[in-house]
């Protein structure tokens, strides 16, 4: 278990604000004293508090997996509501909105099988959008591709994989910053309409992560132009992913046998919760926090994002609760539907268009990535705030936060806002064994450490407070 030292987080109070020794760095932009003790307040209370830890538990234990537009999704909702009215939040509300849903039928669990030469059982599950095999299931010889790229240099003829099933082995590196996830995420997104093109009647790839245990992972597939996919698509653990790699370099011949029942459903409804905090001096000048609430079906969806649910919320809640109200208000959203396509952030921001309350949204974040240790404050806000952001990190340097590039995100949620022009900023945290879990029945709650949780609202109380009481313009 990963346990933080005490003495990396002791915080003098008689030396609050100031550098820490050896640091180096300069501010340019000076904030007053009472900021600085209240943030360095809120820091301390925060590294002590199990809020956000206790949050995340009660969402996985008594909800568990929250599947986009099920009923588990609207369970979570009305358990949303009813813990953010408890805690003292106002305008506690739900937006909801339309969407279609996806399920994967009768069993998280469905089969696939090596039929030949050596018959095997293998652990996979579906794709987020992809289609059921026919009623007794399908069997066919595997052509196997190293990667994604291969498979889009293979011949394009409606018919050059006629009867066959796809399998693309491209392999994911884990990293802090997660940033292989984004090209190995590429098959999962896109093999689909590649091999249906090309005749094929199904498609496995292996899974998108760096785990060696038997765990497949689940995602959602694309949409081309609203059009869905006809075939089958699965995701195949990575050690049954290395045994049809060790089949296929033997140069036998694979077949596999697969049975689902997954695919589109109809209409449902999803929704987006929000409780604010509202503002002393400037109440209509928004400051979005965020998460989302629903998960795969596949795990309870711990790490993702029910220990952001908690983080955000245990932010506000400890500034809310410090007898002081910043200038601005702090609107936690927990987003519905991000699993399957950002949905409930992409209603969230049409909403705001046709309010006309969007220009009103100074700045958003949304905490998306675990509960490890945040280890870098990025931005991408307008050059007369870069030294605002220098600023408040040598403010949080006690935290192990390093500073990072004005050319970052704010979080798939905020990616509709931001492109409408929002200025977003993020809590960077370590994404080294994050795709052990992501996405696999492997996302649960005791993988949650709770001294990094408590660092991570220590970081969010005081990244929230900076930016809500703020004056400073940041487009």
């Amino acid at each position: 278990m990963r346990v933080f030292s005490s003495l990396k987080y002791l915080l003098c109070g008689a030396c609050a604000g100031f550098l820490m020794p050896g640091v180096m760095a300069q501010e340019t932009h000076r904030f007053d004293e009472q900021t600085l003790s209240t943030v360095h307040a809120l820091s301390a209370t925060a590294l002590e508090s199990d809020l956000a830890y206790e949050l995340t538990r009660s969402l996985t234990t008594e909800i568990g997996p929250r599947l986009a537009a099920t009923e588990q999704e609207a369970r979570a909702r009305d358990w949303a509501v009813a813990k953010l009215k408890a805690l003292g939040f106002e305008n506690v509300r739900v937006e909801s909105f339309d969407m279609d849903l996806w399920t994967r039928g009768a069993s998280v669990f469905e089969e696939a099988a090596i039929t030949a030469p050596f018959p095997q059982h293998l652990h996979a599950t579906s794709l987020g959008g992809a289609a059921a095999t026919p009623g007794d299931g399908l069997e066919a010889e595997v052509v196997f591709f190293a990667s994604y790229d291969d498979l889009l240099a293979f011949d394009d003829a409606a018919d050059a994989l006629a009867g066959k099933l796809v399998f693309i082995n491209d392999r994911m590196v884990a990293s802090r910053t997660g940033e292989g996830y984004g090209w190995a995420n590429r098959k999962r997104s896109r093999a689909w309409f590649h091999a249906e093109d090309r005749g094929a009647v199904g498609v496995l790839i292996r899974s998108v992560g760096t785990s060696s245990h038997r765990f497949a992972h689940t995602g959602m597939m694309s949409r081309l132009d609203e059009r869905t996919a006809v075939i089958p698509a699965l995701a195949v653990s990575a050690p049954d992913a290395d045994q049809i790699e060790r089949i296929h370099a033997a140069g036998e011949t694979l077949r596999i046998r697969l049975q689902t029942s997954a695919g589109w459903r109809g209409e449902a409804t999803s929704g987006n919760v929000i409780a604010e905090v509202v503002g002393a001096e400037a109440p209509e000048e928004i400051v979005i926090i965020g998460a989302h609430l629903d998960s795969w079906d596949n795990g309870t969806g711990a790490l993702d994002d029910g220990a952001g649910v908690g983080i955000v919320t245990a932010a506000a809640k400890l500034i809310m609760d410090s007898g002081q109200r910043p200038r601005r208000t702090i609107r936690v959203v927990l987003f519905g539907a991000e699993e399957v396509g950002l949905i409930g952030a992409r209603a969230y921001a049409k909403a705001r268009s046709e309010d006309g309350t969007l220009a009103n949204h100074i700045i958003g974040s949304e905490s998306d990535f675990g509960a490890r240790e945040v280890w870098r404050l990025t931005s991408n806000v307008g050059a007369q705030a870069h030294s605002f952001f220098d600023a408040m990190h040598v403010q949080m340097q006690h935290l192990g936060i390093t500073r990072g590039p004005n050319s970052g995100g704010g979080g798939p949620d905020m990616l509709p806002l931001q492109e409408l022009g929002m200025p977003v900023a993020r809590l960077n945290q370590n994404g080294e064994d994050y795709f052990e879990y992501h996405h696999t029945p492997n996302d649960t709650f005791d993988k949650i450490v709770p001294a990094e949780m408590a660092q991570n609202v220590a970081a969010w109380t005081m990244f929230t407070w900076f930016l809500a009481d703020s004056e400073l313009t940041f487009r």
